[in-house]
């Protein structure tokens, strides 16, 4: 297997993207090393909320929202998960399981911000940083969650099962069109020549491929034991739990509801399904989302 090292002329035209690079070893398994970039903006000792993408994006889905959030007072940690941004990408989709994502986000949070934080997660972020909260809740302030869940198997939708298989299959994967197709609003030319930048040819792809095989919908399949147990906690997770979700999303449906309806910190918040929104809900309407952020740290008693 090799690790594909990002190619920083790809880079180099990125729109509204001014922010430093930030770069953290992490112990990818199997002997592997690899390189994990992340952003890390505003001031250091400022409450810090972390912003986690999903598939097939990156951090710079965060570029709108980061600096209404730094504005408000906040320190943004916004990572590239391992396969995708400026990130190592190990080339073999085998590679990539659900557990060794986990490790690999905990391991940079451990590293770069292991005291409580607010989190943001959308998509695989969700998947991710929900289970995250449910394995360790004493270490998280607030939780906004938009169009995202934790799943524990079941029946999945038809839209999802098309996506599944579309990204398993279609010999045409382009990821910025893919993002284009999934937001609401139009992207410009530039905008989507950023989500294609990371994914210069097909061995690149291999994590963005790999991540909705790896969708724990179905019974059986790996991720499910470990997110029902995460859910126990998660339930009972009683500080301030927001959902925002799209309306224009096809994927995530009624998610938003059973999400908030289940966790306990979600009881009586001003839950929302925002109007012109797809599944990039960061490029649809990142004041709103960035509102609600600011909304439940100020409930939380974690911004002035």
């Amino acid at each position: 297997m090799d690790i594909i090292r990002y190619d920083a002329n790809r880079f180099t035209d990125i729109p509204d993207y001014p922010f430093a690079e930030k770069w953290l070893e992490i112990d990818l398994g199997e002997g592997h090393r690899g390189q994990m970039h992340y952003l890390d903006e505003g001031a250091k000792d400022a409450p810090p909320v972390l912003l986690f993408h999903g598939e097939p994006s990156w951090s710079f889905l965060y570029r709108k929202m980061i600096p209404i959030l730094v504005d408000a007072g906040f320190r943004c940690l916004a990572p590239d998960l391992i396969g995708f941004g400026k990130s190592d990408k190990p080339d073999d989709q085998s590679f990539y399981t659900y557990a060794r994502h986990v490790d690999w986000l905990e391991q940079w949070r451990e590293a770069v911000v292991p005291q409580e934080a607010g989190l943001f997660c959308q998509d695989w972020g969700g998947l991710l940083g929900l289970r995250m909260v449910g394995n360790a809740p004493e270490r998280f302030a607030f939780v906004v969650a938009s169009n995202t869940f934790l799943p524990t198997g079941g029946t999945p939708s038809p839209a999802f099962l098309a996506w599944r298989e579309f990204a398993k299959t279609s010999p045409d994967f382009k990821i910025g069109e893919l993002l284009q197709r999934a937001t609401f609003t139009e992207r410009s030319a530039a905008e989507v020549m950023a989500y294609d930048a990371p994914f210069p040819d097909e061995p690149s792809k291999a994590g963005a491929r790999a991540f909705p095989q790896l969708v724990p919908v179905e019974d059986g399949m790996a991720g499910i034991e470990e997110n029902k147990l995460a859910w126990e906690n998660l339930a009972a997770f009683d500080k301030p739990f927001l959902t925002l979700f799209g309306a224009d999303d096809p994927v995530t449906g009624g998610l938003g509801n059973t999400l908030a309806s289940r966790i306990k910190g979600a009881q009586g918040q001003a839950h929302d399904i925002l109007s012109g929104c797809g599944h990039f809900c960061q490029e649809d309407r990142p004041v709103d989302l960035s509102q609600g952020i600011i909304e439940m740290a100020k409930k939380a008693g974690f911004l002035d």
